[in-house]
């Protein structure tokens, strides 16, 4: 009998080997696994972005929304998994003392002050964390020993991803925001220092508007211009009968010189080609004036963007919105013992009969 089991050995070991791994899998298993709890939430982003002015269709009811938020699932996925999260949840659920308390000796965490590296491995085998590409929605799966553990720790990887999400828009937003206040107030000292200017020049002027009075001065360099031609019209008329001695061709020339100093001087006043005249006090002013409206239109534009930037502020709030709260399990759904049990047996058979194989050709080769 020894020798027949012997026999069996030479021809076949790794069979023999393979045998045995499988009882001891599937006393380990169907045994001695510990039960582990699955919590599961099912969430999607929206972004609070009511007044953006959109058209609402059936089609965007259908998809829309969820294909626009896609890039911030991921980010969101991404946090979720990170080092940062895990340490949160650490702190406030205390999770190395319970996967390192719980478990049997394969699955639980063997060291209560593992490195955090270690810990992060041992963590993502725990939780899993994916996107759904078709339905737009993010799966949080959470395991751990105890159903109200399992519970916690979906609900609290919610909550802190909303917090984080809204962290990053609040931030840009506010960036944003505080750029537009220190641009508005610039520009609000610029309007002052240009209103300034502008009071400083009518004070020193002594004119309230240069360009009125111009316009005053060549209305009567206008009425002048028309008396001038009236008396030198009457002058033509009278030197065609009166001698150049006459009275009233004296009195008339006399008119007529008082007309053209006057009417020289209210010129001079407008315009001369050495400058400090009207013409160039209503340039003058004009530049002035023109720079103060300037300055209130880029101020009036700066204080509109700074109202639209605070309301986007507001709307760039995104919800994270719950189709499946994290549900407290009654069923330990891991480890799936006889799907485990299958799997191992089917791979130790094949990578023994693999070897078996490999070896009978060896054999061969030797004979």
């Amino acid at each position: 009998m020894s020798s027949s089991i012997s026999s069996v050995l030479r021809k076949a070991p790794f069979l023999w080997v393979a045998t045995g791994f499988i009882v001891l899998s599937s006393f380990y298993w169907l045994l001695g696994a510990a039960d582990r709890f699955v919590s599961e939430a099912r969430v999607t982003l929206s972004r609070a972005d009511l007044s953006s002015g959109q058209s609402m269709d059936f089609a965007s009811l259908l998809g829309g929304a969820t294909g626009n938020t896609r890039a911030d699932q991921l980010l969101l996925r991404d946090h979720l998994r990170s080092l940062d999260i895990l340490q949160t949840l650490d702190t406030e659920l205390q999770l190395r003392a319970h996967y390192s308390s719980h478990g049997d000796w394969l699955s639980r965490l063997w060291q209560t002050d593992a490195p955090l590296e270690t810990f992060h491995r041992y963590f993502m085998r725990r939780v899993s964390i994916e996107l759904d590409e078709f339905a737009g929605v993010l799966v949080i799966r959470a395991q751990a020993y105890t159903p109200e553990v399992a519970q916690a720790i979906a609900a609290r990887l919610l909550a802190e991803g909303e917090r984080h999400m809204n962290a990053l828009g609040h931030e840009l937003a506010q960036e944003q925001v505080r750029f537009l206040e220190v641009q508005v107030q610039e520009l609000n000292e610029r309007v002052k220092a240009t209103r300034s200017a502008l009071l400083a020049y009518q004070n020193r002027k002594g004119l309230v508007s240069p360009q009125a009075t111009a316009e005053n001065f060549a209305a009567i360099v206008a009425r002048l211009e028309g008396q001038l031609a009236e008396l030198q019209t009457r002058r033509t008329g009278l030197q065609s009968f009166l001698q150049p001695q006459a009275t009233q061709l004296v009195e008339v020339n006399s008119q007529i010189a008082a007309v053209e100093n006057q009417l020289a001087r209210e010129r001079a006043r407008l315009a001369a080609p050495q400058g400090g005249t009207l013409n160039t006090a209503v340039e003058e002013f004009q530049r002035l004036q023109l720079d103060a409206e300037f300055a209130q239109q880029v101020l009036t534009t700066a204080l509109t963007s700074l109202e639209r930037g605070r309301v986007d502020a507001a709307r760039t709030l995104k919800k994270v919105q719950v189709l499946q709260a994290p549900n407290l399990p009654e069923y330990p759904l891991q480890p799936r013992r006889l799907y485990n049990t299958a799997v191992y047996a089917l791979a130790a058979m094949l990578l023994a009969g693999v070897l078996q194989l490999l070896l009978a050709i060896v054999r061969d080769h030797q004979d």
